[in-house]
């Protein structure tokens, strides 16, 4: 039986519990540790130079760790990954950032990590690749000669190409995408995009249902919208809360609004605090009786544009609460701080609003687990931004447009005064489509597609 061998920027710690891990780390480890195999991933660490492998073996899975020198951190990852591929993907053209260098050093680090993994790779294994760290990485595996099915799953848009055709290497790009057997997107949108993308560049041949042609080589790409673990976030959910919050949820009268992200500029915070500070303003009835907690522990804070959004929303966070707080009301809450998701999905269900408004994402899984959080006898409302990739399956979500400030008002405004019974029927309507679509329907569907389509090996055989 051949192995699963799973290849991402970041490894999961093997001695994560599962309770600690996110939906996608224990999806990726449930599928390894049924079919065993190899994850392949940056342990996080910086040394003066490139050191042998960490490996360690637990549950019928290998994990091999690799470290980066300073300047491939730099370039590979700070630089080309997050300040070009990044804000580009997430339609931020304004704070690309590109330099020939960075983008020898992406690919330079693609093939270095290729030749590390290639001794661990058997014949027979299957391949997947994760994400926009590693658009090159068939590439590089194909030109040291290997021939295994690879499949990719790109966790963030796919732009259009009035976006993507500003990047100097997009045509490159997209013909290294090419080596790929099978390429995953969240959306329909995004697998459109890099379709019309692949036409403005060469000829794309459509072969059948998902498969195209391009570069002479058959490639198959797909939607996975990826799910969580619905179970396992009721039962985090409803433990009991920590006795601290316990007495400070019984002390706050009131309706509570929740949003969790990292301190990323896609996510809308800005835009987030500013509506709710509108909403006080328009709707002085809910001021009082009403809190809004923001949690958003940094990330990626050597990134100039990220420790700007930092203090942006320092300043907003600073001015709405003076304006607004009484003796015995602060409206707003900042934390910036991380969180352990077990005790998230407590905190989730102690809210009456899950205000979930990106400016662009590919996924938002955050949507998910708070809807799965929830009470069913007594859900909360989720508001969902309309450019999340959640929003196509969670459609009785409150949908905003997040860059109208007025309709998210008016969103909140809706969601605080919503009736129990509409509140259980959108309630178990996105129910259903998140128990349907998990985080292992997400895996099989994923690796049943990649071990059937044909392989580029196989294609050439037949057309010989």
């Amino acid at each position: 039986m051949s192995r699963l061998v799973v290849v991402s920027n970041r490894i999961a710690a093997f001695k994560d519990k599962r309770e600690s891990a996110g939906g996608l780390a224990v999806g990726i480890m449930d599928s390894l540790k049924y079919q065993g195999g190899l994850w392949f991933g940056w342990n996080g660490k910086i040394s003066e130079e490139n050191k042998s492998l960490e490996k360690n073996h637990q549950d019928n899975i290998t994990f091999a760790a690799f470290s980066l020198t300073q300047s491939e951190y730099d370039q590979y990852y700070l630089n080309f990954s997050n300040t070009v591929i990044w804000p580009a993907f997430h339609y931020r053209l304004d704070l690309v950032q590109y330099q020939h260098k960075d983008y020898d050093s992406y690919c330079h680090v693609n093939e270095m990590l290729a030749e590390q993994l290639r001794p661990l790779v058997n014949e027979d294994d299957i391949m997947w690749i994760h994400d926009y760290h590693l658009l090159p990485f068939a590439a590089a595996c194909r030109k040291l000669g290997m021939k295994n099915r690879i499949g990719f799953f790109l966790h963030i848009p796919f732009p259009t190409s009035e976006i993507f055709n500003a990047l100097p290497p997009h045509k490159e790009l997209l013909e290294k995408l090419c080596e790929y057997d099978l390429l995953g997107f969240q959306a329909e949108s995004d697998r459109q995009a890099f379709i019309e993308n692949l036409s403005l560049v060469t000829n794309v041949e459509n072969l059948d249902d998902n498969h195209i042609k391009a570069y002479n080589k058959p490639v198959t790409a797909r939607v996975y919208p990826i799910g969580v673990e619905p179970e396992n976030i009721r039962l985090l959910a409803e433990g009991a809360l920590p006795p601290k919050l316990a007495h400070l949820r019984d002390k706050m009268n009131g309706q509570l609004i929740i949003s969790v992200d990292r301190l990323d500029y896609s996510k809308g915070l800005l835009e987030r605090f500013q509506a709710y500070e509108t909403l006080l303003e328009n709707y002085p009835q809910h001021r009082g009786n009403i809190r809004y907690f923001q949690i958003a522990p940094t990330s990626r804070g050597d990134v100039q544009a990220y420790q700007d959004v930092q203090h942006e929303l320092e300043t907003e966070a600073g001015r709405i609460n003076g304006h607004f707080s009484t003796l015995e009301w602060t409206p707003l809450f900042y934390l910036n701080q991380h969180y352990e998701r077990s005790l998230l999905m407590k905190i989730f269900r102690h809210c009456e609003v899950g205000l979930v408004t990106p400016l662009r994402d590919g996924m938002n899984l955050v949507a998910k687990e708070y809807v799965a959080s929830q009470n069913p006898n007594d859900p909360g409302v989720l508001i969902l931004s309309r450019f999340a990739g959640a929003a196509n399956e969670l459609t009785s979500a409150l949908l905003v447009n997040p860059y109208d400030r007025d309709g998210v008002v008016a969103a909140l405004d809706k969601a605080l005064s919503m009736q129990l019974e509409e509140r259980k029927q959108r309630y178990q309507e996105m129910m259903a489509v998140i128990k349907k679509n998990n985080i292992v329907h997400w895996c099989q569907s994923f690796l049943t597609d990649l071990k059937t389509i044909p392989t580029k090996n196989e294609h050439k055989t037949a057309t010989a």
